[in-house]
């Protein structure tokens, strides 16, 4: 099994919204030695808990300072941008670590739709996603566009000898069916939906996938939200930070995280204790023996083997110690000088 991960880059109600953009590239070189497979980075605006507005940039700053472990974004949201643009961008970044990029990309707006529009007042930019796929595809391969392409005759550079791993990102059928199109890996995001629609969206896609010249059979993962602690009890505890964020989300809020007992002090109305208690019925939370054993038990219902998880504390020593008792506890491959 391998375990990647998904930074959100949150920021804490204590903290000014820098830090947390330092904190995701020492996590990153923390998880590299931790044995992770890979790092992925979000792409959200104009929301005071969730900070990473340019995943590229923030990817420049990790796979500078790490060695071995894949860095990506999950994703960037191709329809505020030209697909061209993107390819150079990912160009630069492959050659700052060859062989060791993704390119996650996604069509929703990762924001509100007045802050989607003021990215590209461009109204209908989502419909045209299939056909930046293929244009970003082309670019970022070297491989030629199509005979009749107004653009055939740019390139996207600085070339090189390896290429960025191109993913295609999900929560619902429409993902799935794009990947499967164009022979692309699939990430779906487990966490965003509570699981629903799951199998049904895996299923979608290994059913109709085409081969292509990057990838031959299906190759899927899924976004999971996790947390580990030295004890299932403060585990529980150090979730509460997530659980009123989650109500405050339902209500169309973006807060930076607030701590445990802040969280814990908050009077919850029945509608929102309600949320709380969907939230934990669903939570893969305890030791990280605990985590690791439902983990597990997910991805061989599913069929796969390899886990992106994604972790929220707002203690960023309590997430790095996560993340450290998931890699025990699935006994990946450390570096010889480890992170903990």
């Amino acid at each position: 099994m391998k375990l990647s991960i998904l930074d959100q880059t949150t920021a804490a109600a204590n903290q000014s919204q820098d830090a947390a953009i330092r904190e995701s590239i020492a996590l990153a070189q923390h998880c590299e030695a931790l044995g992770y497979h890979r790092y992925w980075v979000s792409e959200h605006h104009n929301s005071d808990s969730i900070v990473g507005t340019a995943p590229e940039v923030l990817m420049a700053a990790i796979a500078a300072t790490t060695s071995r472990i894949r860095v990506g974004s999950a994703g960037v949201m191709l329809p505020h941008y030209s697909a061209l643009k993107v390819a150079e961008q990912f160009r630069v970044l492959e050659a700052i670590a060859p062989g060791r990029i993704d390119l996650g990309l996604g069509r929703a707006p990762g924001s509100d739709r007045l802050t989607a529009y003021a990215l590209n007042p461009h109204a209908n930019a989502a419909d045209d996603f299939p056909q930046q796929v293929i244009d970003l595809s082309a670019w970022v391969s070297g491989a030629p566009l199509q005979d009749n392409h107004p653009f055939r005759a740019i390139k996207a550079h600085p070339t090189g000898p390896t290429t960025p791993e191109m993913w295609i990102l999900g929560s619902s059928d429409y993902g799935a069916q794009l990947a499967a199109h164009f022979g692309l890996p699939y990430a779906y995001a487990y966490f965003f939906s509570d699981g629903r629609g799951t199998e049904e969206a895996l299923a979608l896609y290994r059913r109709s996938f085409r081969p292509s010249a990057v990838l031959a059979e299906p190759k899927a993962t899924i976004c999971v939200w996790a947390l580990a602690a030295d004890t299932e009890a403060e585990a529980w505890r150090l979730l509460k930070t997530r659980e009123l964020w989650r109500v405050g989300f339902e209500q169309g809020l973006r807060k930076p995280l607030v701590s445990p007992e802040e969280a814990e002090a908050y009077p919850y109305n029945p509608q929102e204790w309600g949320i709380v208690e969907r939230l934990r019925s669903k939570a893969f939370v305890g030791t990280g023996e605990q985590v690791a054993t439902k983990l597990t038990a997910l991805a061989e219902r599913l069929s796969l083997d390899e886990l992106v998880v994604v972790t929220w504390t707002f203690d960023p020593e309590a997430r790095r110690r996560s993340y450290a008792l998931l890699a025990d506890a699935f006994q990946l491959p450390r570096s010889p000088d480890e992170g903990r």
